[in-house]
């Protein structure tokens, strides 16, 4: 089954799958080792009868307090939160969102992350669709992402502390890619990430480039190499206590530059799905969820690949132009059929007339991994099919915390990776100048069913939301933590 045949899975599968048939948690081995599988939360045998019920409905980000509480949202606007204490876990928030999943749309509560100060402040950030769709002066559908901050009062997030920071402008015409991931790094700087907001499907698995006159929402020039645009990005910011925000040194664009916004850190991004942070070197990792093409074509350019990428500092790093180590699409014409030239890496030129910044783009970066849905002979490890790349976290052993269950030293200083259609963890072993050591599957013997983030928590251990086997309506998606112990008895507390 192809990608352009599933339209609900844009968000997250790159390319085809199979599906197996889901089971009620738990499933597979729940140790290896001395690493085990808590599951802290998972759809429920209500009624006692063998038949689990999707009680967990799309979990799409989570974040871990200080105290262990562990707070997660759904796609549909709901918030949540695992205490320890009790084992339970109970609705914090719903908010109505914007969803439309029977048209393929993506938005709806994409993204959440909790202040560095939370343990003081309480304050909860929120990447969310907004319910209301209008239409622009030509009579399109659109919308808005906000970034919004809450505060948590008791067991409740208060929603009239709404504060919103930021406001990202969408076509609701079609589908796809909205990103929405938040991460703090060591300085108090917010990332968010933001999909390219463009429908792949007309594009035969190639660079979506299509300049046709009202066709906007199938051009990714309009967003992702757009300086002037939020969307197609990963943004970077600063929260300030009123509410607002100022553009730390060393973003993309200075404040001021003509045909640019201040808040891109990184640009050229197609659906940087989920992003992770080192809180030592404050380096950004993400996973780049990329296009169909099965194969190369002279006419069009390269197959395509899922990315794990790398900034140690700004920059655009080349979609829709370039993919992969900087695989160069040929400038095609939608209207004609004919095939330009091939983009310059060295000097990228924006043309479209969709695209309201400048036009001198900085030069492409090359990602760091990066693999298509068959074999990869350059990174083996990831194996073929599917492709939903994601990066999570880096991990570094700290001999002084106090943790029974946290990660072991042989981990120090691991980029954790996963893959949503191919159900695996990788561990990316890095030198002292971050630079890949070497990969290997992480538990491999463990069941792990379509990984969709992952966190570390204040206890060295490893927090992951499995999504679950289907395309919604699963009634397999657990909430989990990764520990390493001697025991062999379980344990939620």
């Amino acid at each position: 089954m192809k990608y352009a045949a599933l339209v609900g899975l844009l968000a997250l599968a790159g390319s085809a799958f199979a599906a197996d048939k889901p089971t009620g948690p738990p499933s597979g081995p729940q140790q290896e080792g001395n690493f085990h599988k808590v599951i802290l939360d998972s759809d429920k045998d209500t009624n006692g009868d063998g038949q689990y019920e999707d009680t967990i409905k799309e979990p799409m980000e989570l974040a871990v307090a200080p105290d262990g509480r562990v707070f997660f949202n759904d796609l549909y606007g709901s918030v949540r939160m695992w205490d320890p204490k009790t084992s339970q876990t109970k609705e914090i928030a719903n908010i109505k969102v914007y969803h439309e999943r029977n048209r393929g749309m993506e938005d709806g509560m994409l993204g959440l992350t909790l202040d560095p100060n939370f343990a003081k402040n309480n304050w909860i950030y929120l990447f969310y669709s907004t319910p209301e769709t209008k239409q622009d002066s030509n009579g399109k559908k659109t919308g808005e992402n906000l970034l919004s901050r809450f505060t948590l009062k008791g067991d409740q997030l208060d929603l009239s502390s709404e504060k919103v920071l930021l406001r990202v402008q969408t076509q609701r015409e079609t589908c796809c890619h909205q990103g929405g991931s938040l991460a703090f790094d060591k300085d108090g700087n917010l990332y968010i990430s933001t999909g390219d907001n463009t429908n792949p499907f007309e594009s035969h698995g190639f660079a979506p480039t299509d300049e046709r006159p009202g066709r906007s929402p199938w051009d990714a020039q309009k967003s992702s190499a757009n300086p002037n645009d939020l969307r197609g990005k990963i943004l970077r910011i600063h929260p300030a206590p009123d509410g607002t925000y100022t553009i730390p040194k060393g973003n993309l664009f200075a404040v001021g530059t003509e045909g640019t916004r201040p808040e891109i850190f990184v640009m050229g991004n197609r659906n940087p799905y989920r992003i992770g942070l080192d809180s030592k070197t404050g380096f950004l990792y993400w996973g780049e969820v990329g296009p169909d093409a099965g194969g190369p074509s002279e006419k069009r350019g390269p197959a395509g690949f899922d990315e794990i990428n790398q900034a140690r500092e700004a920059g655009f790093y080349g979609w829709p132009y370039f993919i992969a180590d900087n695989k160069a699409y040929v400038d095609f014409d939608f209207a004609t059929t004919n095939s330009g030239a091939v983009y310059n890496a060295s000097a990228p030129i924006n043309d479209s007339p969709y695209n309201t910044g400048r036009k001198e783009l900085p030069p492409a970066k090359p990602a760091m991994i990066y693999y298509p849905a068959s074999a990869s002979t350059r990174f083996p490890v990831v194996g073929s099919g599917g492709r939903t790349a994601m990066a999570g976290p880096v991990y570094h052993f700290d001999e002084n915390l106090k943790s029974d269950r946290k990660l072991p030293r042989e981990y120090d200083n691991t980029l954790f990776i996963y893959e949503w259609s191919r159900n695996w963890i990788i561990a990316v072993k890095l030198d002292e100048n971050s630079k890949v050591v070497k990969m290997e599957p992480f538990l491999k013997g463990m069941t792990f069913k379509r990984p969709v983030d992952m966190e570390l928590g204040p206890d060295g251990c490893l927090y992951i939301i499995e999504y679950g086997t289907n395309w919604g309506n699963n009634t397999d998606t657990q909430i989990v933590r990764i520990e390493h112990r001697p025991s062999t008895q379980a344990s939620a507390n």
